[in-house]
């Protein structure tokens, strides 16, 4: 298992240890576990992401923090959008769909006004970073 994978996997333990919550720097973010699936391996994998909810289910970021390539989850759900969150102690089937820039940009935009971090990984890389939208099946 990969540092990051260890990290991720902290996280999610603490998560789900307290009924959808964690501590530390994620203190009160909204935070959700997405359940995905690989896009070449086909095996199942899960990250925590934070979220924003919106009216039609649960805006996520393809940040990588600022980094030049998407990370893996996003791929992934390219390839398999049909999957399910932990949301709280719910798990919810959704299906993944990647916004267009007019619906993109006013969730991006609160993003970054309610985690200014988001402005600094958009200043980190050339890329218009996708917000995913997960919609209930």
């Amino acid at each position: 298992m990969t540092d990051a994978n260890k990290w991720n996997q902290k996280i999610i333990d603490e998560f789900r240890a307290n009924g959808g919550r964690v501590g530390g720097q994620f203190e009160g973010v909204p935070m959700l576990v997405l359940h995905h699936i690989g896009a070449k391996s086909g095996s199942p994998r899960e990250n925590p992401v934070m979220y924003q909810e919106t009216a039609d289910g649960w805006a996520v970021f393809a940040s990588a923090a600022g980094a030049d390539t998407n990370p893996a989850w996003y791929h992934n759900l390219l390839a398999h959008p049909d999957v399910e969150i932990e949301v709280g102690t719910e798990t919810i089937p959704v299906r993944a769909r990647v916004l267009g820039r007019d619906e993109r940009d006013p969730v991006w935009e609160t993003q970054k006004q309610r985690f200014p971090a988001f402005a600094e990984y958009e200043k980190r890389t050339s890329r218009v970073i996708p917000v995913v939208l997960l919609e209930r099946r």
